[in-house]
């Protein structure tokens, strides 16, 4: 491949490499600004530019891929999430102010981007998680032209792997009895995973309501306790278990769920209620000890101050393709732990995406378990998508990859059949 053999030559002619590894990694980007300035000026580091940025969409634009180019024939790979439909033209304007610059300043690449669209929405939604691909593209590309793996340049890790629940996806079949729910459990524990999730939100359910009223009926919660109670029936006492509410109820739902639950001793009652409202979220978390967790529809860090302030969760989940990318997750992770608060990132993105949030969960103290979903399994589009060594998974763990950059590469022509329809793809 054409990066791989001038990447050689990038390394071989550079003096970079070994003034990296004699920097020091021990705080969050110091060890590859010293290697950066500690660079002969006459060298081929002094000389990597970004030239281009390219894009390309799947799941109806949903989950955006994007590419940052340099003059050395090195690139970099990201992902975003969620946020993302229609933001083709937001990743050229991005491109645009970061064409011509170093790849190797990120941190004050991520700054020059988010505050120049100070007013064009740069606090949370599409243009941050457009950001997140375009950041997390520019910690791959340092690694590969370092010859470190993203981790490293995070400051090191504190795990060899990193631990996954996995998120059944039960909620999308058509039989959500107990017993289906402890059967997919059950398969999911014989797969080597020791934590499963299920969501209970069902839009569809005959005991609502109605569609639009938060209060779930007496007929909702049974179904609920039943599903769950279900999982831990078939799993046994020694398997986590987490419950996902998509923040489709209110207060008094998310209390009365909150201490239906604790019999069932769950690892987490992921977003009962909607994201805006810490003080909320702290009246829930007060009213039981079932533990509380939110923050997948959080921004920057910023948006998880206050709920940390406040005490109104137990566990955070931000989601790393939206949320700001890796320098950034890294950032809500270390204010975490201030407040001694365990870090479990969301992750509904490619192998691509979990690989990234593998290495910012290895590079902090305080992570508790990432997202893992079975459509990794069951659907060969994951596969197709995107190249890696090894296994994806194993005994219920990511391996973290040693590769330089993240250790998993855009696979184009596997994506190009899965894009949707008049949407410029990578051009």
């Amino acid at each position: 491949m054409s990066h791989t053999s001038s990447r050689r030559s990038f390394l071989t002619k550079s003096a970079l490499a070994s003034a990296f590894a004699a920097s020091s990694l021990t705080s969050f980007g110091e060890g590859l600004e010293t290697a950066v300035d500690r660079a002969p000026l006459s060298s081929s580091p002094s000389d990597l530019k970004i030239t281009d940025i390219k894009c390309g969409y799947i799941r109806n634009g949903h989950s955006l891929f994007v590419k940052v180019h340099t003059n050395q024939g090195i690139w970099g790979c990201g992902e975003a999430v969620d946020a993302t439909p229609g933001t083709y033209h937001l990743v050229k304007m991005m491109g645009e102010r970061i064409k011509g610059k170093s790849p190797l300043n990120v941190n004050r690449l991520f700054e020059d981007v988010r505050k120049a669209g100070f007013f064009e929405g740069a606090q949370a939604g599409m243009y941050i998680s457009v950001l997140s691909a375009v950041e997390t593209a520019l910690w791959d590309l340092v690694g590969k032209a370092l010859g470190m793996p993203v981790y490293q340049l995070l400051g090191g890790k504190f795990r060899d792997r990193i631990r996954v629940y996995c998120d059944t996806g039960a909620y999308r079949e058509k039989d959500t009895t107990p017993e289906s729910f402890g059967k997919s459990a059950k398969r999911a524990v014989d797969m080597g995973f020791t934590a499963v999730k299920y969501d209970i939100d069902e839009r569809n359910d005959p005991n609502k309501y109605d569609a639009y009223n938060w209060t779930a009926s007496p007929g909702e919660l049974e179904r609920m306790y039943n599903q769950i109670a279900g999982v831990r029936k078939a799993v046994g006492p020694k398997i986590d278990i987490c419950v996902d509410m998509h923040g489709r109820y209110d207060v008094t739902t998310g209390r009365r769920v909150a201490k239906m639950m604790e019999p069932l001793n769950l690892l987490f009652l992921e977003e009962p209620i909607p994201a805006e409202n810490p003080e909320a979220y702290k009246q829930i978390r007060e009213a039981s000890n079932t533990p509380i967790c939110a923050g997948e529809n959080h921004y920057l860090a910023y948006g998880f101050r206050r709920l940390l302030e406040i005490g109104a969760v137990d566990i955070i989940m931000p989601d790393l393709q939206k949320a700001g990318g890796l320098g950034e997750a890294q950032r809500i992770a270390n204010l975490a732990n201030l407040y001694y608060v365990p870090f479990a990132p969301h992750m509904v993105a490619s192998y691509l995406g979990a690989m990234a949030s593998s290495h910012v969960c290895a590079s902090v103290p305080n992570f508790l378990i990432l997202e893992w979903q079975i459509y990794f399994h069951e659907e060969p589009m994951f596969k197709e998508i995107v190249t890696f060594d090894g296994p994806m998974v194993k005994d219920g763990f990511i391996p973290l990859s040693e590769k330089p950059g993240i250790g998993v590469e855009i696979n184009e022509e596997g994506m190009r059949k899965y894009a949707p329809k008049d949407v410029p793809f990578f051009v």
